[in-house]
């Protein structure tokens, strides 16, 4: 049965420290208004803010079906800076969802539409 992607984000605790919100279903996109708290010692988005705000936009798309499932793969190039006042909006485009494996692309855009960084992970099912 499929799950609400609604509901898949509001019990992610780790979503919610970051502030990371779900902002469309189809296409799924997920955003996180940038502040302070998400910079590195330059005074920039860090990295692993970005990463994070993939990973979630990963995990709600490999487990809106009902089965669950985990990453195994992920790989993040990060071409563009991001800064605090900034909003983000990560958008997963699934390249193959198999019975077992899926594997999903995420652009993550800053508020001015440029690409800040591409993300690829691949998941695999823990369950049926």
């Amino acid at each position: 049965m499929p799950e609400d992607v609604a509901e898949l984000i509001a019990a992610d605790r780790y979503a919610a420290l970051l502030g990371v919100e779900l902002v469309s279903n189809d296409p799924l996109i997920v955003a996180l208004d940038l502040t302070d708290e998400h910079t590195n010692f330059l005074g920039g988005a860090h990295g692993g803010a970005i990463y994070s705000l993939a990973d979630v936009g990963l995990s709600l798309a490999s487990n809106r079906d009902g089965l669950r499932s985990v990453m195994v793969d992920s790989h993040l190039v990060a071409v563009k800076g991001a800064a605090p006042g900034e909003r983000l909006e990560a958008e997963v485009l699934p390249i193959s969802e198999g019975r077992t494996i899926a594997s999903y692309r995420i652009d993550v855009r800053r508020s001015d539409g440029r690409v800040v960084a591409s993300f690829t992970g691949t998941t695999v099912r823990i369950s049926s």
